[in-house]
């Protein structure tokens, strides 16, 4: 080393700054490696969803769905009646609540009678029973 202290300084600091700026490209190497890690992550999910455009186009159009076999109402008048009676309030009903509204007497016979048919619907799909003796159209 040089016996003059202006050099000795000045290559003191030399030594430091190049030890902080090999340290700072080393941090930044690190960062690059991380960086080029994330960007080819972003890469492939990228990829990904492309082919995934490219199968989903690719697929045929679904056919259409074919409408699905109504259940059959029973030819008697009384299910028509209360087939009518539902479209006409179309709020779930009770077997009382329906006997109102056919403007029977509310006896057992009839409520029995009504609830009797109520159940043949829900049998048969036309109807839905929610809960317990509380009966309503599909889809209401």
């Amino acid at each position: 080393m040089s016996e003059n202290p202006q050099i000795t300084a000045v290559l003191e600091y030399v030594e430091t700054r190049e030890r902080e700026l090999a340290d700072q490209a080393a941090q930044l190497r690190v960062r690059i490696e991380e960086l080029t890690a994330q960007l080819g992550e972003f890469d492939a999910e990228c990829e990904n969803l492309r082919i995934t455009r490219k199968t989903l186009l690719a697929l045929p159009a679904p056919a259409p769905a074919e409408e699905p076999d109504r259940p059959e109402t029973p030819d008697h008048p009384a299910y028509q009646q209360i087939l009518a009676a539902f479209t006409a309030t179309g709020q779930p009903m009770r077997a009382r609540d329906l006997c109102q509204a056919l403007d029977l007497p509310i006896v057992p016979k009839n409520t029995e009678g009504i609830r009797s048919k109520l159940k043949r619907l829900v049998a048969r799909g036309i109807l839905t029973e929610p809960e317990p003796g509380l009966f309503t159209q599909p889809g209401t």
